[in-house]
């Protein structure tokens, strides 16, 4: 059984989320080493709230990327196998870099917060706007967002997620021109997104720079477990590289279709979502149905997985 873990991104966080890893040590410490690093008290937001404040980018980034971190460090301290490949959407890129360790995790919680700010900055409130796009392929919505876009505003596919659930972001009319003309297309849905700001198109560039500014002033190394990264669905070795993935990536597709057909395609037979929710392990089922597909969603999934791992015999 080969098997590639995934870290989840924005969308997964909820109030009280991490209770159900009672009894992993490991995940309370993680939470208070990301609280040491950014000088706030993110295990109180994530386990009390209040949700508005939980769901701000700022605060979700961070949150989230402790969070798998937090999974995959019980996962290792309980004699858990490394995985072939690792990968994250979105944000949840930083998570499997951590845990490939390319990147320290004090400086991922650092580097997502200030993401979090930069996103959120980098476009006025009610400028921009994500849309989700359920029942056409992604040619069909490539055409849909080059029909809605103008001289003036853009939108563009953002997240592909799944076939036939994609995500548009752009300015706001735009969006809204691509969800109508979705619709007349044969969308089943085209609905907006209750997200803060238009993330993983171009509108991002001014967040990307900063982002590659704090990225220059941070150590990475080459990873000890291959990490499929969102931009160009690729490995890298070599730390320039890794951060121009990350670079580009706050402004790029998310190309998530083509990194579970590619872990796919390199013999992984097993995709484990390492976090809270189960977001992940749904569209992996809806991407290559031949997977084996588990969420540690819980303290007893970790328990039941690391007992079909010693099943195999190995990893």
């Amino acid at each position: 059984m080969t098997t590639m873990f995934v870290f989840p991104g924005q969308g997964s966080q909820s109030v009280g989320m991490m209770r159900a890893y009672e009894g992993l040590p490991e995940i309370r410490e993680t939470f208070r080493e990301a609280s040491d690093a950014l000088g706030i008290d993110l295990w109180r937001l994530v386990d009390q709230g209040p949700e508005a404040e939980l769901t701000r980018t700022r605060n979700t980034q961070p949150v989230m990327l402790t969070a798998g971190v937090a999974v995959w460090r019980a996962w290792k301290a309980l004699g858990g196998h490394d995985p072939a490949f690792v990968a994250g959407h979105s944000l949840g890129e930083y998570s499997a870099l951590v845990a490939a360790e390319a990147l320290a995790f004090s400086d991922a919680v650092r580097l997502v917060r200030l993401r979090g700010e930069a996103m959120q900055e980098a476009v006025p409130e009610g400028v921009g706007a994500m849309a989700a796009i359920l029942g056409l392929d992604a040619a069909a919505v490539s055409d849909v967002c080059a029909q809605a876009a103008s001289a003036e505003e853009i939108v563009a596919p953002a997240n592909l997620n799944a076939p036939g659930q994609i995500v548009v972001a752009g300015h706001r009319d735009a969006v809204l021109r691509a969800a109508e003309l979705a619709k007349a297309r044969g969308a089943k849905r085209a609905v907006l997104l209750p997200v803060s700001a238009p993330f993983h198109c171009a509108l991002m560039r001014p967040a990307a720079e900063r982002l590659a500014a704090a990225l220059a002033e941070v150590e990475v190394h080459s990873p000890r477990i291959p990490v499929i990264h969102n931009v160009d669905v690729a490995t890298h070795a070599e730390p320039e590289a890794i951060r121009a993935a990350l670079v580009a990536q706050a402004y790029s597709p998310v190309r998530w279709i083509e990194t579970i057909e590619h872990a796919a395609a390199s013999g992984v037979t097993r995709v484990v979502e390492c976090g809270p929710g189960k977001v992940l392990a749904a569209l992996t089922k809806r991407i290559v149905k031949s997977l084996e597909s588990v969420a540690l969603s819980d303290a007893q999934a970790v328990q039941s997985l690391l007992e079909k791992e010693r099943h195999d015999g190995k990893d």
